[in-house]
């Protein structure tokens, strides 16, 4: 039983969301972190490919929901988590709890405790940062990628566009998250974007969104990598070695090209780490919240599977 002191995000809080009429399902009882409520949904057959889709910094599964339709009608299964700190999941308050083990030993219990096979993964920001470095570990349970604006970084110097994001979220403790996700995804209504600032009542519920900046394995200029950055590194270099060499699934890769931070240089790397990544599907308008173009990226995906 663990002892981390969490916050719940009242209920009410997640009424008359647009889009969004799935059910919200609770584990209580994860390993590892019993004690803390993570949020998941779970939609569609149970027959042939799950499509496990992970979100990264500061939303939470709501970013899929033009996507869950299309795997769901196509006859998949849609699974979609809420890591801890974000979404329906429990909000530890010390932001000292967030490391980057804490986060990816929640996911890697949440694929067991599911037992989840024939897992296409589908990732973005830290969804990636954190869901790229799953496979390694059980390889069988895993057939398919679709990989939207993220990366794998190894403690290199973080370039400027990802350094002005950290400085910023450093500055704002009390994020707006509503007003981030308008601004970086102007296509988004005034009730989709309180969507995503939802699980946050006040700043209190914000420790993992302060958090997942400072834990990005990039280092700034002139400077070593700190205690917390540094923590992931041999992690996902680990699974750099695994996408190069030991991948055998099919993948597709889907890049927002106005994302100022992830975008088409930083996916171009992450291309040629992928083995057998074909060419990206490209979308100008999309900024870094790509899901948010979600439906013809699903609907080529499965094209290219053959699903």
């Amino acid at each position: 039983m663990t002892d981390i002191k969490a916050l719940r995000t009242p209920d009410a809080r997640f009424a008359n969301l647009p889009d969004w009429p799935f059910t919200a399902r609770y584990i209580e009882d994860l390993p590892g972190y019993e004690g803390l409520r993570m949020h998941y949904v779970d939609h569609g057959q149970h027959e042939g490919p799950t499509f496990l889709c992970i979100h990264g910094e500061p939303s939470w599964a709501y970013l899929f929901r033009k996507m869950a339709p299309v795997f769901v009608d196509a006859g998949y299964r849609f699974v979609a988590v809420d890591m801890f700190g974000f979404g329906r999941s429990d909000k530890p308050v010390d932001d000292d709890v967030y490391t980057y083990h804490f986060h990816r030993n929640s996911l890697l219990a949440f694929v067991e405790y599911m037992n989840l096979r024939d897992v296409c993964l589908v990732v973005q920001d830290w969804g990636g940062v954190l869901g790229l470095t799953l496979p390694m570990e059980a390889p069988e349970r895993y057939t398919r990628l679709i990989v939207m604006n993220t990366g794998l970084p190894g403690g290199e110097e973080a370039p400027e566009g990802f350094a002005a994001w950290r400085a910023f979220n450093r500055s704002q403790p009390d994020l707006d998250v509503a007003a981030l996700m308008k601004r970086a995804t102007p296509v988004l209504s005034d009730a989709e974007a309180a969507a995503y600032g939802a699980p946050f009542p006040d700043k209190s519920y914000k420790g993992g969104v302060r958090r997942f900046p400072e834990l990005v394995m990039m280092k700034e200029q002139g400077k070593e990598l700190t205690p917390a950055s540094k923590e992931g590194v041999e992690t996902s270099l680990a699974a750099r070695k695994f996408w190069s060499q030991d991948w055998s699934g099919d993948s597709f890769m889907a890049v927002g090209m106005a994302d100022p931070v992830l975008g088409p240089p930083a996916m171009k790397a992450l291309r040629k780490m992928i083995k057998g990544c074909p060419e990206p599907m490209e979308i100008a308008e999309a900024g870094h919240f790509v899901q948010e173009w979600g439906e013809p990226i699903a609907k080529a995906a499965l094209e290219r599977f053959g699903l």
